[in-house]
């Protein structure tokens, strides 16, 4: 089984707009995923950043008060259960090549290393 951490911690924040302070409008995500295969640890990593839409701001949350499981919930509401579940499905893929190879990287007169 493969968990997945969504780090949202690191945002772009307008100083001041509609009567609020630094209001987030970007977030930089970063989503790892790690499973473990025997005694072998495995993880795979995404970046990318998602606009949020501040156009109508309700129930407006001070910066110092956020969490990062806010502004993932925000994060993933402004991308859709689509974009969700292939973030993970990449994550999950790059990880299952990990643990069954099918490619593998070789040099020309270096022994070929062994694949388990």
């Amino acid at each position: 089984m493969i968990t997945y951490d969504w780090n949202c911690k690191t945002v772009d924040a307008y100083v001041e707009t509609g009567g609020n302070d630094d209001v987030v409008y970007n977030v930089h995500w970063i989503v790892t995923g790690t499973t473990t295969e025997g005694d072998e640890e495995y993880s795979s990593t995404n970046i990318g950043t998602q606009t949020l839409n501040i156009d109508d701001i309700t129930n407006f949350i001070p910066f110092d008060q956020l969490t990062n499981d806010e502004v993932v919930a925000w994060t993933q509401s402004a991308m859709g259960a689509e974009q969700v579940a292939a973030i993970e499905t990449n994550i999950a893929n790059a990880i299952n090549l990990d643990i069954n190879p099918v490619s593998i990287t070789l040099t020309i007169g270096e022994p070929v290393p062994s694949v388990e």
